[in-house]
């Protein structure tokens, strides 16, 4: 599939969703347009994710996994191409950084076709609507001084408590050693469905086989940017490894609010299989197609039809990836 018709195919599907949901009138240029004026305005990168690593490796499904979704990426091993970023428009952002989230996007290509989840490092999104999004972003654009207005920001939050669970999560805990060593989530609700027709909603999960955060001491000794030699030292001695674990919802857990946690802990949880990174590729293997998890779900995952801050992920993609391109 061409990236035109790729991005096109996106919109159409997007447009459905928002429909569906009732999402509200945001333009997702306005918002990509705010993620790059947060981020300083860089050209040929990312409006999210600038600075990143693109990889190859494969999926196993665990035993059960068909027992909750049909999805043939569940009944036997597949090929995948991911992604490890870093969130964010600016390409030089330091890896020190505590309260920026480190993303991993997978691919995992199938016969019948591809299915793609795009993951944080932190259980929730910093926006519920995109309305609320583009406003968090433009209050981050800098100023002449090249910094933010600090009253703006402070203003900001205290009249949208919701938006400040994501850096309260990533400051409560130390910066991950690796973009390997620590866990990634989908933060929208999915629903599968199996061969016999049975559906469960579920929060998808990356956890990490080898979790290791930095002391403040260990984080000072660090340059700006380790993360990419760290992961191509590790990948030297074997496969980085993560299970992808499905947390099953209860009645009353929220769908269309990505702000929200679930109750992990109180929840059950079903391994779906284990994703295995196994070398680092090219960045064009990677910019050839975008990573779009509203578009490229197969036949027993289907993202949630009550959540604006999905359905605005396609058009979004679609601006930043023209905006790369010119």
């Amino acid at each position: 599939m061409s990236r035109t018709r790729a991005l096109f195919g996106g919109l159409a599907a997007t447009a459905c969703l928002l429909t569906a949901a009732h999402a509200e009138e945001t333009d997702p240029a306005a918002i990509v347009a705010g993620q790059f004026a947060a981020g300083g305005n860089h050209a040929g990168v990312r409006a999210s994710g600038a600075k990143g690593v693109c990889l190859k490796g494969s999926f196993a499904p665990a035993s059960g996994a068909a027992t909750l979704s049909k999805a043939p990426h569940f009944a036997k091993e597949v090929p995948v191409t991911a992604r490890f970023s870093m969130g964010g428009s600016n390409p030089k952002v330091s890896d020190k950084v505590k309260p920026v989230t480190r993303g991993l996007s997978v691919r995992m290509s199938g016969e019948a076709g591809d299915m793609v989840f795009v993951t944080i490092s932190a259980p929730v999104f910093s926006a519920k609507t995109p309305a609320q999004l583009l406003e968090f972003v433009r209050v981050r654009a800098p100023g002449p001084d090249g910094k933010p207005d600090a009253e703006k920001v402070k203003a900001f939050a205290a009249a949208n408590p919701e938006t400040t669970r994501q850096a309260a999560w990533l400051n409560a805990r130390p910066v991950p050693a690796s973009f390997a060593g620590v866990d990634y989530w989908a933060v929208h609700a999915y629903t599968l469905t199996n061969a016999g027709g049975e559906t469960k909603t579920a929060r998808l999960k990356f956890v990490a086989a080898d979790k290791a955060g930095l002391s403040d001491d260990e984080l000072k000794a660090k340059p700006d940017s380790f993360y990419a030699d760290e992961l191509k030292e590790r990948l030297a001695k074997g496969p980085a490894k993560f299970d992808l674990v499905a947390v099953l919802g209860q009645p009353g857990d929220t769908t269309s609010d990505p702000t929200v946690a679930w109750p992990e802990d109180e929840r059950k949880a079903e391994t779906l299989g284990t994703l295995s990174i196994t070398a680092i590729e090219p960045d064009a293997t990677c910019d050839a197609r975008t990573f779009d998890p509203v578009v490229d779900l197969p036949e027993g995952v289907a993202g949630p039809s009550d959540d604006p801050m999905f359905a605005i992920r396609s058009p979004a993609y679609a601006v930043s990836v023209s905006r790369r391109a010119n």
